[in-house]
């Protein structure tokens, strides 16, 4: 079917298409909430295939621009959204020169002609920071939708491209992009009272019955070249860490447009303070500057250290100096060069010095790993290194939407991946040999903190997987 007669099709449709809507409003009610999970409001967002406008006002966006071919459809969103802007036409006929933080491609590729050259039409409306977030039906589903169409409960749609999550990835990987994360909803489609809210909310989440599920996502990035420098803040959290105060300074090498070093400090009883002191003296031609930490824990020293940072490029050195300073150029340049957002860093790859990790905690970091590799939807394999980089405009971004999470973690690595993973960023794991202390002993407690890390597993179920 060609677009010109595609485009009859869905006007000779239009004046049905609310009926369909309403005849399914609670499998739409499911779709819009996921849509607002991926998508926060106050956004600038575009969506191609917009029907009648009723995703796009949903998303309650600060500017929302809407595309589809059908002229009667548009002209019924106008109606009924006037604050929203809607264009009838194909996208590469339509004169629109903003930049749009989400790009929503509703069931669209199913019906595309040519699927890598309109990913890379797109483009034109893409920053680095553009997210495109496409949703698409399980095959499985194939002819349980063609009786839903017979039977009158389903819109007719044309014969679909049926496409899985490698072959949406390659496409993207042509046209310029890389798959983020994916997501998998809906078992049932339909409002069976009780039974749809458990089997939707919890059931359609769990493996194998995830793989049996309708409505599959992916949220993608486009790719540029970034060959800028940028600077760069190295935070040092640091408490009874006098021996490492010198190390921290004297073995990180120069790397970006700037360096400047925080040291946050925590109340030491070793002399801390006084030694970060010392060591400003002692290297005048660093940038270096010392906070006395306001509360207690890592968690509420990274928060104020990142709030002092002048640098575009957040990192954490952790004074134990388990992870060597030595090893940060590398951070640097996989965030500077686009191949990540968020850099993590992983101890899990390479063997590990004696004494480095206790069995317990190396047992516990694996388990971690596992659990939210599955529950965030991007690779993890050790979510516990302290290591973490990212962009400070990300950072701020992460801050002003910390209302989703709360503040809830006390160690500063949850409340940065939850953040993180929440705003679609890109999670690159980075390898590193973890080392052994040379000085000073550990401020981990393992039972109580493995606790405490259960309790967070289970209040980012709730947040992000069972939303």
């Amino acid at each position: 079917m060609t677009t010109q007669e595609l485009a009859h099709q869905y006007d000779a449709l239009a004046d049905k298409r609310d009926d369909f809507c309403r005849k399914n409003r609670y499998y739409y009610s499911l779709l819009n909430k996921q849509y607002r999970y991926f998508v926060p409001e106050g956004k600038r967002v575009l969506e191609i295939g917009c029907s009648t406008g009723d995703l796009l006002a949903a998303l309650k966006p600060v500017l929302g621009v809407g595309i589809d071919i059908s002229s009667q459809t548009i002209e019924i969103a106008r109606g009924k959204y006037p604050s929203l802007h809607f264009y009838a036409g194909e996208i590469k006929d339509v004169s629109i020169d903003d930049k749009f933080d989400y790009i929503i491609l509703s069931g669209l590729l199913g019906e595309l002609e040519d699927i890598q050259s309109f990913l890379q039409s797109l483009r034109r409306f893409c920053t680095p920071d553009t997210r495109v977030v496409i949703e698409y039906y399980s095959y499985l589903w194939r002819s349980l939708l063609k009786i839903a169409e017979a039977t009158g409960r389903k819109m007719p749609q044309q014969e679909q491209n049926w496409l899985t999550f490698s072959d949406i990835s390659n496409f993207l990987k042509l046209a310029g992009y890389e798959a983020i994360k994916s997501e998998r909803t809906t078992l049932l489609p339909f409002n069976i009272w009780g039974i749809s809210f458990l089997t939707n909310k919890y059931l359609a989440k769990l493996p194998f019955f995830n793989a049996l599920t309708l409505d599959h996502f992916i949220v993608a990035r486009p790719l540029f070249e970034t060959p800028q420098e940028y600077s760069v803040t190295v935070l040092v959290p640091c408490r009874n860490e006098k021996g490492n105060i010198e190390q921290a300074i004297s073995r990180t090498p120069l790397f970006g447009a700037h360096q400047e070093f925080v040291f946050v400090e925590g109340h030491s009883q070793d002399g801390t303070y006084e030694e970060v002191e010392r060591v400003m003296k002692a290297y005048p031609h660093k940038d270096i500057k010392l906070f006395k930490q306001p509360g207690k824990g890592k968690g509420d020293a990274v928060r104020f250290g990142f709030a002092q940072a002048k640098g575009e490029i957040l990192m954490i050195l952790d004074a134990d100096l388990t992870v060597a300073p030595e090893e940060m150029p590398k951070f640097y340049a996989a965030i500077q060069s686009g191949k990540g957002e968020f850099i993590n860093g992983c101890r899990l790859i390479y063997p590990m010095e004696d004494e480095a990790m206790r069995f317990l905690n190396l047992v516990a970091n694996k388990f971690f790993g596992l659990f939210f590799s599955w529950l965030l939807g991007q690779r993890f394999k050790d979510t516990l290194c302290g290591t973490k980089v990212m962009f400070k405009h990300h950072y701020e971004e992460l801050v002003a939407n910390r209302h989703y999470f709360g503040d809830f973690d006390p160690f500063g690595d949850f409340d940065l991946i939850f953040g993180a993973v929440k705003l679609n960023l890109k999670v690159l794991e980075l390898p590193i040999r973890y080392k052994s202390r040379t000085y000073g002993t550990t401020q981990i407690q393992r039972f109580r903190h493995g606790l405490l890390l259960i309790k967070m597993c289970a209040f980012a179920m709730k947040k992000i997987k069972f939303i």
